[in-house]
């Protein structure tokens, strides 16, 4: 077995020291950091969103992976230039304002910067300016907006609004998911897509950006 398809097995294990070690040696031999990104830590992460989507893995398997798996990146990030590698596109992300959940969004975010896509976290109570205001300061190709209690779902409308009277209309997509939103809410507010859980909202971001 490889370095890489080391550092893969054991990120989907959650071993972080292992991954740390594995990273540092796969640096001595001589290994580009965008390769040991591509090929040992992102190959692990996706791994492990793909079974968390087939119901073989669980909430804390993820994180524990996550986990590892950043680990992995604090030791290439010098290496990978300014700003980290290049990324597949920029989300910006938060649960809806008056809605203090975070679980399915930090999930979310993990899933997505496992796909290599840039995730600016705004937490939660965030309300519909402040998604805006930070798609318009980093360049974001997407606002990706969270909700578990279906009174703050209404919230989700308002983004959409703002964004179709502004001048993101057209370049800015909107996405939105949480327990209580369905297919049919995500059409009559006219968000762009909704996604059931968080690897599926990873791969319709990627598909979105590029």
């Amino acid at each position: 077995m490889s370095v890489l398809e080391e550092i893969s097995k054991l990120l989907q294990q959650g071993r972080m020291p292992a991954v740390k070690q594995n990273v540092t040696k796969a640096l001595e031999e001589g290994i580009p950091a965008t390769q040991i990104l591509e090929e040992g830590l992102l190959t692990g992460m996706s791994a492990v969103g793909e079974r968390f989507k087939a119901g073989k893995a669980f909430i804390p398997e993820v994180m524990i992976a996550a986990r590892a798996m950043n680990a992995g990146m604090e030791l290439l990030k010098p290496l990978l230039g300014e700003g980290g590698p290049e990324t597949k596109g920029t989300v910006v992300l938060g649960t809806v304002k008056g809605d203090q959940h975070d679980i399915g969004k930090n999930l979310v975010k993990m899933m997505m910067e496992g796909k290599g896509l840039k995730v600016i976290d705004l937490g939660v109570d965030v309300p519909a300016a402040r998604y805006l205001q930070a798609a318009q300061e980093h360049h974001a190709n997407i606002i990706a907006c969270s909700a578990l209690l279906t009174t703050t779902m209404n919230e989700m409308k308002a983004v959409v609004e703002l964004v179709n009277a502004s001048a993101l209309a057209g370049h800015v997509k909107v996405m939105v998911g949480g327990a209580p939103v369905t297919e049919e809410f995500c059409n009559r507010i006219g968000a762009d897509r909704y996604t059931p859980d968080a690897a599926t909202a990873a791969e319709v971001a990627c598909q979105l950006c590029s």
